[in-house]
This record gives structure tokens, sequence and C-alpha cells, in this order.
């Protein structure tokens, strides 16, 4: 929330708060001895106010920002609910007796010396009664400025993982593939058109998936599996070995959602390491789907190590993965990168829907 809002809910808080004041005086001040008296309005309205001072205006101020800055930050925000209220009681009773001397002080002391220890107690219960109210209206106050301010945040996140996402989708894909599967396709026409046109409609469907289906937040699970089945199949035609990839999905992905194109760079990654295509289950993935997590395990086998020593996702880095993550499933997924010997491990496990 910008500044001057902020500033303005404050200043019109208070605003409301002493005009409530003066009404309270309006309805009050008839009975007051001074208020028939020749100038005595203005009399009234003077001890009125000093009384106040210390009665509501000096504990409140003090409640009411004490509760919106140290106890909304440090503990409700946090959840610290014992601890906030212990403090809350300690800062009323402190605002109640700061007022109980501002009062003394104001009515030359007669308050302490004249007035019985009952009486004493009930006017600091009256003031702390008051300062807690006031407390309680500035938490509101910084709740709702920190809702607000949560809601555009997850705006602006939001907008930038739409953003992500498209870029995604534009350059997901990697160029060498797209060219060594259609030349392969070509081929495969003179050949074998049947399996030809099998191979062109599953690189047709995934084209269709990136384009159409990942706009939205979420996608079904098994729509997701068919689009990496399809994308496996394409990469194994340059290969004769029928065991170069291992894909086995466990667990059931009917009524499972979750955030399009998020397995198919590592994939993706997997396929353009693994250069030997002689090598038996050179890649190894794995899905397994549980109640309410997907665990996904990437494991690919390399014959010349690249000069980094982690992997780039689909030439769009690390970074941009991560970051990625961070955004769909803050704080709610696990994601590890390994390298061992000649082999590269992805791990990731994220939350479904």
């Amino acid at each position: 929330m910008k500044k001057g809002v902020v500033i303005f809910l404050h200043i019109a808080y208070w605003l409301v708060f002493f005009h409530l004041l003066l009404l309270f005086f309006g309805m009050l001040a008839p009975n007051m001895p001074e208020f028939n008296e020749a100038n005595g309005q203005n009399v009234a309205l003077y001890k009125w106010y000093r009384m106040m001072v210390g009665f509501t205006i000096v504990p409140g101020i003090i409640c009411f920002y004490s509760f919106y800055t140290l106890l909304f930050e440090h503990f409700l925000h946090q959840r610290k609910i014992a601890k906030f209220i212990i403090y809350a009681l300690l800062i009323t009773c402190i605002s109640s007796c700061i007022g109980l001397f501002i009062l003394a002080v104001l009515h030359n002391h007669l308050i302490l010396t004249s007035w019985e220890i009952s009486e004493i107690s009930i006017m600091g219960a009256v003031v702390a009664v008051g300062a807690f109210l006031n407390g309680m209206a500035g938490l509101v106050m910084k709740g709702f400025i920190s809702w607000y301010g949560d809601i555009r945040i997850k705006e602006e996140l939001n907008q930038q993982n739409l953003i992500m996402q498209s870029e995604l989708v534009k350059a997901q894909m990697n160029p060498h593939f797209l060219f060594n599967t259609i030349n392969n396709i070509d081929v495969l026409i003179h050949k074998n058109p049947d399996q030809a046109s099998e191979y062109l409609n599953k690189l047709s469907d995934i084209l269709r998936f990136l384009l159409y289906e990942t706009k939205t937040e979420k996608v079904a699970l098994k729509d997701e599996l068919v689009c990496l089945e399809k994308y496996i199949a394409l990469q194994k035609i340059r290969t004769t070995n029928p065991n170069f990839v291992n894909f086995e999905v466990n667990g059931n992905p009917s009524g499972v959602s979750i955030a399009p194109m998020i397995l198919l760079p590592f994939v993706e990654n997997a396929f353009k390491h693994s250069e030997n295509k002689k090598i038996e289950n050179a890649i190894q993935i794995r899905i397994t789907i549980q109640a309410e997590k997907i665990s996904f395990d990437c494991i690919n086998q390399y014959t010349n190590a690249p000069t980094t020593s982690h992997p780039t996702y689909s030439g769009l880095g690390n970074e941009l993965i991560r970051k990625r993550l961070e955004l769909i499933y803050p704080n709610a997924h696990e994601l590890l990168v390994s390298k061992k010997e000649a082999t590269y491990h992805i791990q990731l496990v994220i939350p479904h829907a």
C-alpha cells in the first residue's frame, strides 16, 4: 500500500477518535458545574481535554502504535499467540499507569492524595480498557494494510509467473530436437509411411499441448505424462537401442493436477547430455504419485562431462527453473541436483492438487 494512503488512514482514524471525544463531551457538558457560568463552555472544554489527555489520548496512542508495530510484526504476524497476549497485557498496564500519572500531574496530584486505592484501581482499569481498544484498532489497521500488501505481492508474483510461463512455452522445445525429429520423420516417410504418420501426430500433439494446454495455472498430471511419453518416443527414433530410456510411473495420476511444464525441462536436459545411444538405461525417469506429493527422479549418464558443475535446463538456466519453482511452490518443493561420476541426478518433490 502506498505511503500516502497509510498516512491518510492514520489521520482519518485519529480524526474520528477526537470527534467521538467531542461528541461524548457534548452529551456530558451540560452536567458540568462550569458549563452555565460566564465563558463556562470554554472552561469546561479545557478541563475535559485535560482529563482526556491522561484518561484516553496518551494511553490510546501508546497502545495503538505499540500494537501496530511491535506486537503485530514480532508476535501476531508470526503466530506467537501466547507471547502476543502477554506483551499486549503488559503494554496495556504500562499505558494505564502512564495515563494515571498524567492525570495526577494535571490535577495537582489530587488523585493520589484524595482518592481511595479502590477508586484508583477502577480508574486504572477503565483507562486500560480504552487503551486496549485503541491497541486492537491498531492491530486491525495494520492487519488490513498487511493483507492488502500481500494481495499486491501475490498479483505481482502471478504476473511474473505468467510471463515466465509464456517464455517457457516459447523457448521450451529445443530447436535441435525439432530439427532432428522432422528430419527423422522425413526419412521414415519413404521407409515406413504409417510409422512416420504416427510420429508426426505425436509431434503435433506435443506442440499443441505446449501452445494451448499450458496457459492455465494447473494441468492434469495424466496429460503432462502423455506429453512426456510422446516426447520420449520421438527422442528414441534416433536410436536402435530399445533400453536406452527407462520411463516409470508409480501411482494413479487420475484427478491429480500440477503446474504445467515442470517436468519436461529436466527430461529434455537428460537427452541433451546423453550422447551415447548404445548405453543400457542411459536415462532413467521415475515418477511416484503419493497422497499429497509427486516425486520425480531423473538420472542420465553422460560420456563427456560438461564444463559446468551443474546441467543447464533446456537452455533456460538453473536460475530460471529454480525461480519458477519458487514462484509456483513457495516453501513447498524440494529440488536437488547432484553430479556423481558419470551421472546427473535430478530429484524433485512437489505438492499436487
